[in-house]
This record gives structure tokens, sequence and C-alpha cells, in this order.
């Protein structure tokens, strides 16, 4: 039973339209983790994390750890199944609860294409502002994060550099990434300012820290720093592995599963002894390593598979959840590539997981593709009127007009088909819906060369709302190393 008095048992419903695992396998997927956890255990690399798990009575040899089912089940429904994220401004932006799906854009790719030259560079920081104000300005995108990796900064900061270029540059939700506990408190620090106190923010969050165990089963001492701390100032933390099928996790997805299964779960433990209740996202993936390439593969469809299966289990647990769409493994825009956002983009949705994350993303998570980007937009818009589903009622049905316009005549003149259009059909902003003829008068251009012009229009004219001169210098100034944060409350 859960703190909010609901049993998993009678909650769980099955995602629409996937036939995935059932009941019994998820149980089968929870008591083979449990095992994990009891038997194998897992090594805790922070000397505060395992004395909070010594003190809650878990096995401790040095820093290999056995958790036993009672603290896992502890965790589990001492966790919020429930999480309000704020927008920059402090207004309602997302509600991570069953039945929410939101899309945002992925952390920090080595590359981009180029959106001048169409070549692949090395990414720097005005990537990531580019991008931060093209995601600003795509209506279906709902969350943050910095895309590109801002190579021309010293590399020690550029965890802050990229925070800084997403707080000046959206009023979306952030998710950021940090490099160690004191990246991570600058960026606390940032935030704070943004939102007038470190207590508003505590309260109200529009940021959510990613963080990641190393598989198989390894907390490092860098993750837990910042698992403990996100748990401190309530901070929502999505603590995510990435178990890859064959190399770091069993081939098997079954096998990956259960090893992710329990990374996330012995995080969720120490997260939940730091602050019971503090905010935690479940989810990840289980990515198979491609034998003939050795690539960690985005598109393949094993990979799809463990992600609406960890999606599923989120749903077991009541637990928000964190996923993967919108990647590809080609190395360019291309129809590999739209073909692999289609595929995962419906798949996710159809999941039903809460934060889906790495829309935009090419050659196996190595480069940003603004263009890829713009189509995943429209891909997650038209997903969006699909899942909606059909509204029936005295109005859709429309009986008068069909006596009024009788056998033979049409419905393209009458007010009640000038009055609906707009609500009934999906409008996009760049698919081509027009004739051949018409189409080669306006150029003849195909969907890249529009998500390009589209791209460049956005960075032309889209105006982000700023914060106050004061505010942004000192955000900066902390951002460059030029001055120090303060004690954080």
């Amino acid at each position: 039973m859960r703190a909010n008095g609901t049993n998993r048992s009678e909650t769980f419903r099955k995602p629409l339209g996937l036939l995935n695992m059932t009941k019994e396998q998820m149980d089968k997927l929870h008591s083979a983790t449990l095992e994990i956890l009891a038997e194998t255990g897992v090594k805790v690399c922070e000397e505060e994390a395992v004395e909070l798990l010594r003190q809650a009575g878990a096995q401790v040899n040095g820093d290999l750890v056995k958790i036993e089912a009672g603290l896992v089940d502890k965790a589990i429904k001492s966790a919020a199944g429930r999480i309000l994220i704020a927008d920059r401004s402090g207004a309602p932006a997302m509600t991570l609860v069953k039945g929410n799906t939101y899309f945002g854009t992925g952390s920090a790719t080595p590359y981009v294409i180029d959106i001048n030259s169409g070549r692949r560079r090395i990414a720097v920081k005005e990537d990531a502002v580019k991008a931060t104000i093209i995601t600003d300005a795509l209506e279906n995108i709902d969350f943050v994060m910095s895309m590109a990796h801002a190579s021309d900064v010293p590399r020690e900061r550029t965890d802050r550099h990229h925070f800084e270029a997403m707080l000046l540059h959206t009023t979306k939700p952030i998710i950021f990434d940090a490099y160690d506990r004191e990246g991570f408190l600058d960026i606390l620090e940032m935030a704070a300012l943004a939102a007038g106190s470190m207590e508003s923010l505590s309260g109200n969050p529009f940021i959510i820290h990613y963080a990641e165990p190393s598989s198989p089963l390894v907390h490092t001492k860098t993750a837990l720093q910042k698992l403990l701390l996100a748990a401190e100032f309530k901070i929502p933390l999505v603590y995510a592995p990435a178990v890859m099928c064959g190399a770091t996790g069993p081939v098997t997805t079954a096998g990956a599963l259960a090893v992710a299964n329990a990374e996330i779960l012995s995080g969720l433990v120490i997260h939940q002894l730091k602050t019971e209740g503090a905010p935690f996202i479940y989810g990840g993936g289980t990515p198979p390593m491609n034998m003939v390439t050795s690539i960690c593969s985005y598109g393949d469809p094993q990979a799809f598979l463990g992600l609406a299966s960890l999606v599923q289990m989120s749903d077991y647990y009541e637990l928000p959840s964190f996923t993967v769409a919108g990647a590809t493994d080609a190395q360019i825009f291309d129809q590999q590539a739209a073909m692999e956002a289609g595929f995962s983009l419906l798949f996710s949705a159809l999941a039903g997981g809460n934060l889906v994350h790495d829309l935009g993303y090419a050659g196996a998570g190595m480069a940003t593709s603004l263009e890829y980007l713009v189509l995943c937009n429209e891909g997650v818009g038209i997903i969006r009127y699909l899942l909606a589903g059909l509204e029936i009622n005295p109005t859709t049905l429309a009986m008068d007009v069909i006596r009024t316009v009788g056998p033979g005549g049409h419905f393209l003149a009458e007010e009640h088909t000038m009055s609906h259009f707009r609500r009934q059909m999906y409008f996009t902003k760049i698919f081509n819906r027009n004739t051949y003829e018409n189409w080669l008068a306006s150029g003849g251009k195909s969907f890249d060369r529009n998500a390009n012009d589209l791209l460049k229009e956005i960075l032309k004219w889209h105006e982000v709302p700023g914060l106050n001169l004061e505010t942004e210098k000192a955000i900066e100034d902390l951002a460059a190393g030029r001055s120090h944060r303060r004690e954080l409350a």
C-alpha cells in the first residue's frame, strides 16, 4: 500500500495499444530485481550513502551493499507519485502523473549539424544557446536540455555554461546535468537567483536534475553526491541507467531490465533515506550494443522495447517516468532518421512515459540536428492529436447539417464547417499538403529545406522574456567563475 492509499495491484493498467509486459511478467521482473539487490548487491562509492544504508539495516561489506526487500518497498511507498514542475516564471508547466506525457530535447552532444553548411562540426556554446531558443519557440516541445556541448569554454565549467545558456534563453522547464557536487551547487544558485530564493526553487521547482549510475550495479561517488543534494534540496531527480544489452548488461532485454531496475531502485532507497518523500523520477533505457559496429544503438527496436518496459515498470511502482524518443542512429537527417523518430515517438507516447527526451539526437547520440528536432515537433503534434481520440456529441455528429445538405449536396459552404474545421483538422507548419503544381510554384522544397527555413526565422524573430539585468549578470558571473556562490540555506 502506497502512502496515498492506493494498492499497486489495483491501480495497474495496461498501456493503450501496447502488448508488452503482463502483470505476471512485471511481478517476475520485480522479484528478480529484489533477488539481485539482496544476494548480488550493488557497489556504493560514497560514505554518506553507505552510512545511510547501514543505519537502515542493509548488509554492508566495504562498498558492497546488499539491500533487503523491506527497504525497497518502504522507499517505493515514500516517494512522491505525483510531481509538479513549474516554468521559469513559477507558473504550472508539467504535472508528472500517469496519463501526462511531455517531450523535450537531450543533453550535450559533442557535434552539431550546422544549419548553414549542413555539415557536422564540433559544438560550441552558441549552439546550446540557439538550440534553447529553438526549443523555446517550438510549441510541442515542453522541456529543455542543453543539446550541444560547449567546447569553447573551460572544460571544468561547461556544465555551468550549459545551464546559463538554457536559463537565459527559455522560460520552459529545464533538465540539467552537472559534472560534480560543486557544479550542482553552482547551478542551484543560478536557478535560485532566477526563482527569487532557494526556498521558492525547492517549493516550486522549474528544474530537474539528471544523474546516472554506472552499469552494471555501481553507484559512483559523483552520482551519489548529486543524488543526495537533490534529495536534500527537494529538487526533482531523474536517476537513469543506460544498461547496454550485451555490454554493461545481459544481451537479453529481460536481463538488462533486471539490472537497470536494480540500479534505479537501489538509488531510490538511498534517495528516500536522505529525504523521505523527495521527488524521484524513475527511468532510463536498455539499448543494445550493436555487435557489428559496437555503437550504443538508439534506433534499434530492442531499445524501444526496453524503454517501453521501463515505463510500464514505473507505472507498476506508481512513480513518474523518464524515457527516450526522437533519436536516431542515422548520421544525418534522412529517411532513416524520420522513420526512427516516428516509431520511437509513437511507441513512447503509447507506453505513457512522462518525460520523453532526446528529440533531435542524430548519429547515435553524438550530434544535434535542429532540422530533425523540427520534424519531431511536428510528429509530437500529430501524436497528441491522435491520442486525444474522437469526440462524439450532438455538435460533432452534425445531424442537423446532414439533414440540411441531404443526398448529393456538399458541406463546404456550411457554417458548421467554418466553425469547426480548425479544431477537427490538424494543421502542420511545414509538412507538404499541397498539389504538385502548387508545391513546385512555391519552390519545390523538401521537408529538410522547409525545416531549415523555419529554424532561421525563429532565430531571427523569436524573443524570450528576459530576467532583470542584475540577475542575468549574476548568473553569467557564476557560470564563468567570476563570482562565487553563497552558502545555500
